[in-house]
């Protein structure tokens, strides 16, 4: 790593970490979002949280529901921020076409999973996932407390 990468801030804006426990992810699309200007400045702040945020596919587009951006006391002056305001997803054509295809035919739910920073323009990337069941989730959780135990154990011998 060099000095230059260091003094660069991180690209990720958000996880959804809850995503990568409630579902199985099987493919991941990185989308562009309509974003306004006072929620371009409360993303660079890190002022997000989309936990319980889903995609909704509807008349040949994608909306990003229940996604927060908490405004900046000093951003807007002029007008009322709404900070769970439906929010546009950029997808092609297709993309779309068979993102919809695979929600009404195969039963899957598309959900966003990470906010990043791509070149200057804040993107999402989506996952076409299936949800778990109760087992699949214990599962997971006992993998992860195995994990944190065996790093234990070899930390401390």
């Amino acid at each position: 790593m060099s000095k230059a990468d260091k003094n660069q801030p991180s690209s990720t804006i958000a996880l959804n970490k809850r995503a990568r426990f409630e579902y199985h992810i099987e493919e991941r699309i990185e989308a562009g979002i309509a974003l306004e200007g006072w929620e371009v400045k409360a993303l660079r702040e890190g002022r997000v949280a989309f936990t319980d945020s889903y995609v909704l596919l509807k008349d040949g587009e994608s909306f990003l529901f229940g996604c927060q951006i908490s405004p900046l006391p000093t951003a807007v002056s002029y007008s009322k921020p709404d900070p769970l305001r439906t929010r546009k997803l950029l997808l092609k054509r297709r993309e779309i076409d068979r993102l919809t295809g695979l929600v009404e035919r195969k039963g899957q739910t598309v959900i966003p999973t990470a906010m990043y920073w791509s070149r200057g323009k804040a993107k999402v990337e989506i996952g076409v996932a299936i949800g778990k069941r109760q087992h699949d989730k214990r599962k997971t959780q006992k993998d992860r407390d195995w994990e944190r135990q065996k790093a234990r154990i070899m930390k401390h011998g």
